[in-house]
């Protein structure tokens, strides 16, 4: 049944109800209408793409998420069909048009690591941000760890290990730079083709119906928002409490360098549970903004684990990258080895990012009221 302004009464009329979450998923596909027309009046066919076109998909992207996040979350309070329709299609959305700009802040991140490393000058960005991962725990990366793995002489010295860096650093950056570049392109591509297909079209038509007309269920007007929205942060902290780090009781670097370095490519086994807990944290922090009409005062524990937990996922992502690249067929023996070194460096990202939102964490955890 679709609801429009709803103004519930009796006794919960003092309560955060369906309304609010109807005037919520109303502003978000009224902005992702917007963004829509902005992505066209910059023409976002480009290659290079112009910086509103950016911005316009980044909005799109934005208000996607946002209303497929509340139809999770207050899905009892949505209509079923509908509901269960629309969520698929606004997470193929939002994943098609982050794909491009994940590969390019992928190649960034790698390339400037990989002038660190070497000794090369890198850029005061990637210094700042190196020195603060570093400060967050990140315990100095063996070199002969990574040279093991990458079938040089484990006994080298320190400068022998320098020299043969900086040999492979370059070559190992044209590779990874040739690799994500494609990847990037094809991203590009794929979400030209979306926006065009009569897939957007269909999931465009809905979010212009929803602009006006919520399909709330004949209950919700009269329904507190709040136990749906505690239920999320449930099972957000279930989740962060049932973290490797939190029951593990040892670390598990070594482990997750050989696991990176080995002939499996599937995704790093130690890294699902907080990929899991950085979407939780999403969908608590979108509850907020529901309950708060979209006004949620900024949460600095919220902001900051989040924060902590895209650095994860990105040095994860990276670190990933580094491994498919060291799988090339008929690479030089030091392009692997910097490969090794590079793979093994966003893994200790990895590991600076998990320390970084635990203590950031335990920290609100002590003092909350």
């Amino acid at each position: 049944m679709a609801q429009q302004h709803l103004d519930p009464t009796g006794p919960t009329a003092g309560a955060t109800t369906g309304e609010a979450l109807a005037a919520y998923l109303r502003a978000q596909a009224t902005q992702f209408l917007r963004a829509l027309r902005l992505h066209r009046e910059t023409g976002g066919g480009s290659v290079a793409g112009a910086e509103g076109s950016v911005d316009a998909a980044r909005a799109l992207r934005r208000s996607a998420r946002r209303i497929s996040a509340s139809l999770h979350t207050f899905r009892p309070l949505l209509d079923p069909g509908w509901s269960e329709e629309m969520r698929p299609e606004l997470a193929w959305l939002s994943g098609t048009l982050g794909l491009e700009h994940a590969y390019e802040s992928r190649l960034e991140r790698l390339l400037l690591a990989l002038h660190r490393l070497s000794g090369a000058a890198a850029f005061p960005e990637q210094a700042d941000t190196a020195a603060g991962s570093r400060a967050a725990g990140a315990a100095p990366v063996p070199l002969t760890a990574a040279l093991e793995n990458a079938g040089g002489p484990a006994h080298a010295t320190a400068t022998r290990e320098r020299g043969n860096l900086t040999v492979g650093a370059a070559k190992a950056g044209a590779l990874l730079e040739r690799q994500l570049t494609l990847a990037r392109t094809r991203a590009h591509s794929t979400a030209l083709q979306a926006l065009g297909s009569s897939r957007f079209h269909a999931v465009t038509d809905k979010i212009a119906v929803l602009a006006s007309e919520v399909p709330l269920t004949p209950a919700a007007p009269a329904t507190d928002l709040r136990p749906l929205a505690t239920a999320a942060e449930e099972r957000l902290m279930d989740a962060i409490t049932a973290l490797p780090l939190v029951t593990a009781g040892h670390p598990y670097n070594a482990e997750a360098l050989v696991h990176g370095l080995s002939p499996d490519p599937a995704p790093h086994p130690q890294d699902g549970p907080w990929h899991q807990v950085r979407l939780l944290l999403r969908l608590h922090r979108y509850a907020g903004e529901v309950l708060n009409g979209g006004n949620a005062p900024v949460d600095m524990r919220l902001l900051t684990a989040g924060q902590s937990l895209n650095r994860h996922r990105d040095a994860s992502e990276a670190a990933a990258a580094a491994t498919q690249a060291a799988r090339t067929p008929r690479i030089a023996p030091a392009t692997a080895y910097a490969l090794g070194v590079l793979h093994a460096d966003q893994r200790h990202e990895v590991e600076a990012a998990r320390f970084a939102f635990q203590q950031a964490w335990q920290k609100q955890t002590v003092h909350a009221p």
